[in-house]
C-alpha cells in the first residue's frame, strides 16, 4: 500500500507499507500472556526514485494480561529484537539501539490479577530485515516485577454519639 505526500520541496513522498505476517501474535512469558497485533512495517519514499525519507517503524499494538491468582505485577520495560534465519539479531543501522518499550504510564505498569493493559508500539526498524526472507522472529524480552498481592480486611468499632 502506498499513501502520496508532498513535501516541502513539491517532491511527492510515498507510505510504503510491508505487511507483517501473521499480523496478530499470542504471547505467554511466566504469569503473563498477551498478544501482539495489528503489526506493520511502514516506511517514507520519495515517489519515483524510492529514496527512504524517513526510516522504516514497526508499528502495532501490545496487550498483556497478568494471569497469576496472587501475584501483582509491575511492568518495567519491554526490548525488541529483530532476530534472522540463523537465530541471530539483525541490527539497526547505526549507532541506534534495541527499540524498548516503556510502561511509563499511570496506572498501566502495575497489573493485578486479572487486569490487563495495552501499549502502542511504534518503534524503528531494521532495514536489513525489509529484505525477502532476512527476518524469522520478532523477539520481545520483557522486565517486569512481580510481588505478592493480598487483600485483608480490618475492622474497627466506632458508635455514633447524639446530634447537636
Amino acid at each position: 500500500m502506498k499513501v502520496w505526500r508532498e513535501t516541502a520541496e513539491g517532491a511527492a513522498v510515498a507510505d510504503k507499507v510491508y505487511p507483517v505476517t501473521p499480523s496478530s501474535i499470542t504471547v505467554k512469558t511466566g504469569m503473563i500472556t498477551g498478544e501482539v497485533i495489528e503489526l506493520k512495517v511502514t516506511e517514507r519514499v520519495e515517489k519515483g526514485t524510492e529514496r527512504v525519507v524517513s526510516p522504516a517503524r514497526l508499528t502495532g499494538k501490545l496487550r498483556l494480561e497478568n494471569t497469576s491468582a496472587n501475584r501483582t505485577v509491575r511492568l518495567v520495560e519491554g526490548k525488541l529484537l529483530f532476530m534472522d534465519a540463523h537465530g541471530q539479531r539483525i541490527k539497526l543501522d547505526g549507532a541506534h539501539t534495541d527499540p524498548i518499550v516503556k510502561f511509563t504510564t499511570y496506572g498501566n505498569e502495575r497489573l493485578h490479577p486479572g487486569q490487563d493493559t495495552s501499549q502502542t508500539l511504534d518503534v524503528e526498524f531494521p532495514v536489513e530485515a525489509l529484505k525477502a526472507n532476512r527476518l524469522k522472529e520478532i523477539r520481545l524480552e520483557l522486565a517486569y516485577v512481580s510481588s505478592p498481592f493480598r487483600e485483608e480486611t480490618v475492622n474497627f468499632v466506632v458508635s455514633i454519639g447524639v446530634g447537636k
